[in-house]
């Protein structure tokens, strides 16, 4: 490198202060220690939609509310940063969750796996399906593969195998927990590859869910979960999420983080071999890598004058808008037995909340002694126009269902709203291939790269891991030359409540 880059410690650009940025930005000090850090975020605090609050003696989460272990990255950095004594796992009692039909609470069944049965008995007395959705359901023992090789939605798999009704009862509902997303658009490879890997290897979901379920039985382990949630597998924090980006924003160094101050365009300078990041209080920053950990249409609007082509990749990843209803009662004000960790909703119901969470019943120290702690999922794909409500009428809609659902008449000790605009990126046909392009347009920058929530995954893992590699391939292409990454892995899922 030339001019003043060679004349201090190379210095890396993270814009955007999330979790993926927060990762990003940790792992570039652990791989060298001397690396000037540059952390510019647009808002006043830390963190991105991972959000903890602590209000009369109740933990709400205004973002996600846990991590799941099976995916390393999160559990592993939050070793590293000291705070396994901190996490906690799901509570013992209730690992079971509801679904809505014809405005009761029904059990899934014991050992479903989003989209198949792993055990016969608990599909079987299921009153989720009607005889002749279980009986189209079964018709997956003996339909062949399927040979051609063209990229299917979600929805056409699973009408495909299983038929409509075990699309509208019980997938949509629990994939749109998980990504808020439509399922006629969303790709199956791009989001769940396992279940195309089970049709390859074993011709029957069904099939490969009870040799699964025997495998785990002769090893001694009980296939967990009613719900195909594995609730055993998901950890939080005993004071909330933020603990984790609290721990990594306390690790960088003073200074490394500025705060409101949104960068407003980036571009490559030739004379230097650097990055220029015009920010919106007047100033430039300069720096020998940049990472963009953004949500895709932001970065598109940052790389525009960079590569017009880049941005419009990027501006073409669809969002949605969801929001978080945090209520708060007196146990005794709720008839239902919470024996559960929570519901969800599919779209045929017709309901405001897509999705609830009994998070007094799934995580311990939530709530104070004698009341309870629940929280709502609303608008996502399906429903947009129950984000633009104002938060009175969300809490509203949402205390209506319960009031149907739950028998809950009384108002709430606590409400809290959080609204997270274009926030959850969509998965849609075509995905895994727009990934190709943007790694492809990436190669053609030296010291750039992406990471956050639009690419290989949407959990607090993916995005820990999304971040980490960011870090690791600007911090090798600085050292060796390009090498341009936006995370290699394939996606995998989170599930709620």
């Amino acid at each position: 490198m030339s001019g003043d880059f060679q004349e201090r410690p190379r210095r890396v650009i993270v814009v955007g202060g999330g979790v993926s940025g927060l990762a990003a930005a940790h792992r570039l000090l652990e791989l060298h220690a001397e690396t000037e850090v540059v952390l510019l975020e647009a808002s006043a605090r830390l963190g991105g939609t991972v959000r903890t609050y602590e209000r009369e003696g109740f933990l709400l989460e205004g973002g996600p509310d846990s991590f799941i272990s099976e995916k390393p990255a999160a559990l592993e950095l939050a070793r590293r940063l000291g705070l396994a004594d901190r996490l906690i796992g799901t509570e013992s009692r209730h690992r079971r969750s509801f679904v809505v039909r014809g405005g009761r609470l029904r059990p899934t069944p014991e050992g479903f796996q989003l989209l198949a049965p792993s055990r016969l008995l608990p599909f079987i007395t299921s009153d989720i399906f009607t005889w002749r959705g279980k009986a189209r359901m079964a018709l997956d023992l003996v339909l062949p593969r399927r040979t051609n090789g063209s990229e299917e939605s979600l929805a056409q798999f699973v009408r495909r195998r299983f038929g409509e009704e075990a699309l509208v009862r019980m997938a949509q509902p629990m994939v749109g927990g998980i990504y808020t997303a439509d399922p006629e658009h969303l790709s199956l490879r791009a989001t769940m590859p396992r279940f195309l890997e089970m049709e390859r290897a074993h011709r029957s979901l069904i099939l490969a869910m009870w040799k699964n379920a025997r495998r785990q039985a002769g090893a001694g382990r009980r296939a967990e979960g009613a719900s195909g949630a594995r609730y055993g597998l998901f950890l939080s924090f005993d004071r909330g999420m933020q603990v984790l980006t609290d721990a990594l924003a306390a690790r960088l160094p003073r200074g490394t983080a500025r705060l409101s101050t949104k960068a407003d365009s980036a571009r490559f300078d030739e004379t230097s071999g650097g990055w220029l990041i015009d920010t919106s209080d007047g100033g430039t920053v300069r720096g020998d890598g940049l990472i963009v950990a953004l949500p895709a249409h932001a970065a598109a609007r940052l790389l525009r004058e960079t590569d017009a082509g880049l941005a419009g990749e990027l501006e073409s990843i669809p969002y949605a808008s969801t929001a978080t209803v945090n209520l708060a009662f007196k146990r005794e004000d709720i008839p239902h037995p919470l024996d559960g960790f929570g519901f969800v909703t599919p779209f045929a119901e017709r309901r405001a909340t897509l999705a609830c969470t009994f998070t007094s019943v799934k995580f311990g120290g939530r709530a104070p002694e004698g009341r309870a702690l629940l929280r709502a999922f609303v608008g996502g794909a399906l429903q947009p126009e129950m984000f633009e409500l104002d938060d009175e009428r969300l809490v509203a809609a949402v205390r209506a269902d319960l009031r149907q659902l739950l028998g809950v008449e009384a108002p709430p000790v606590l409400a809290h709203v959080e609204k997270w605009p274009r926030s959850m990126a969509q998965y849609h046909l075509g995905h895994l291939e727009r990934v190709a392009r943007i790694r492809a347009r990436l190669r053609t920058h030296t010291g750039l790269a992406l990471c956050g929530n639009a690419y290989t995954g949407a959990g607090i893992p993916d995005c820990v891991r999304s971040g980490e590699e960011a870090a690791e391939g600007v911090s090798g292409q600085i050292e060796e030359g390009p090498a341009a990454s936006i995370g290699r892995r394939p996606v995998s899922s989170q599930a709620s409540p």
